[in-house]
């Protein structure tokens, strides 16, 4: 049975999970693989620290191109993140004729462009499962899958930290900044919690989707984003009124030869799919031509399940060496910039959900509905509520909107001028509804 070595760039929570996961089912790999899948090395800067794995000695170092050179080594695994160093050791490894297996979704969001074509120009594997939704084979779908398809659609709960933030926001009525609070000390949020809590963090993830479903590089500075930072609970229970859920939802939709790529705060129907992933949990629902609607449901993070996807990567990567044939050289489809582009925020249209303080006069609900009229907006459904914390905004009370679907350049238009109109005492808060 040939074997093929891997070796691992990065010896934190991940890499401790997929060098684990490679020692204890060595022998079920190449029951199921016909490849005995060798872990010869692992690098990082720290080799002392114990994480929970029992690693010889000699398979550690701290000298990452030793591991990229060696002869013994035939696939590289870049689990260290970002796109500093990471970058570097990813194209020296594709550079030396070696595939590449990642789960550094940062990284091919910023620079897959450019780490595709030199996979492609040395004719060697680049295999990302793992960059997004950890456990949930999501990439492979997409790749394999769903090939027969024509995407229509995606819409993902991508971020763990914030869907549990969101979970606990409703479910017991706590404001963000206590949830956020317990979410660090649980472990679930970094100590800086800003790539997760304000979008980025799944805008990497749907820049890397959106580029699989529709073969070209999306580029970051296109994709929309918006976070949770700023979400009252008072929002989160008045959308739960009207029979929705709060989510941070990342939505790619193609309109002919548009693809809008988005990430916001959502209000999803309670009786969605995608309104029953609670907690850390992470989802995916892809709409193609031909299957409809499919859900991929699992956990987004974590040791175990991002290991168990960077191990089947690895074993597709193995049986491909054996093979003789790469199946994966450039990751991305052909480029199709040529048949897409990206539609401009300003254009893509979508129903909301508003809420503002409006003064409490005569008149006032008259002046906004005026103007909401001018813009187009059409309002499904509107409330005025009750306001619990009238001693701190005295004379003014909140009044809810549900509209039809409406042109985002002309929401915009309309708040603005409310806004201006004297009759809010702060600006509206609007969301999308899905």
């Amino acid at each position: 049975m040939k074997q093929i070595g891997v070796g691992i760039l990065g010896f934190g929570t991940v890499g401790a999970g997929v060098a684990e996961g490679l020692l204890r089912n060595r022998r079920t790999l190449a029951e199921r693989l016909g490849v005995d899948v060798a872990l010869k090395r692992i690098a990082d800067i720290d080799i002392t620290t114990d994480r929970g794995v029992a690693v010889d000695a000699s398979l550690l170092t701290t000298d990452v191109m030793a591991v990229i050179n060696d002869a013994d080594i035939h696939v590289v695994v870049e689990l260290i993140g970002g796109t500093g160093v990471a970058k570097e050791l990813v194209l020296a490894a594709l550079n030396a004729g070696k595939p590449v297996v990642t789960a550094n979704k940062k990284l091919l969001a910023e620079y897959g462009d450019e780490i595709f074509d030199v996979a492609e120009k040395n004719g060697v594997d680049l295999y990302f499962g793992a960059s997004v939704g950890g456990g949930i084979p999501i990439i492979r779908v997409l790749r394999e899958g769903l090939a027969g398809n024509e995407i229509q659609g995606i819409h993902g709960i991508l971020n763990g930290t914030c869907n549990y933030i969101l979970t606990r926001m409703e479910q017991e009525g706590l404001p963000f900044d206590e949830v956020l609070d317990a979410a660090q000390k649980a472990g679930y949020a970094e100590a800086d919690p800003s790539l997760d809590i304000d979008g980025f963090d799944t805008a990497h993830k749907a820049s890397i989707l959106a580029s699989l479903a529709y073969g070209f590089h999306v580029p970051m500075e296109q994709v929309v984003v918006e976070g949770i930072r700023n979400l009252s609970g008072m929002d989160v229970k008045f959308a739960s009124e009207f029979g929705y859920r709060i989510k941070l939802l990342a939505a790619i939709r193609r309109e002919q030869s548009e693809i809008e790529v988005c990430v916001h705060p959502t209000l999803v129907p309670l009786t969605h799919m995608l309104a029953s992933v609670n907690h850390a949990f992470n989802a995916v629902m892809v709409h193609g031509d031909l299957s409809g609607n499919t859900l991929y449901y699992g956990r987004g993070a974590g040791r175990e399940p991002t290991a168990s996807t960077v191990i089947g990567d690895i074993g597709d990567v193995a049986r491909n060496l054996v093979a003789g044939q790469p199946r994966y050289r450039r990751g991305i489809p052909v480029a199709n910039e040529e048949h897409f582009t990206m539609r401009p925020s300003a254009e893509v249209s979508s129903k909301y959900y508003i809420r503002l303080m409006v003064m409490d006069k005569a008149g006032a609900l008259g002046i906004m509905t005026a103007i909401l009229g001018k813009y187009g907006v059409s309002i499904l459904a509107a409330t005025q509520k009750a306001y619990a914390d009238e001693e701190e905004m005295p004379g003014y009370v909140p009044v809810v909107m549900l509209t039809h679907t409406v042109r985002g350049a002309d929401m915009d238009a309309a708040l603005r001028d409310i806004f201006e109109a004297g009759v809010v005492n702060e600006h509206p808060v609007c969301l999308r509804m899905i």
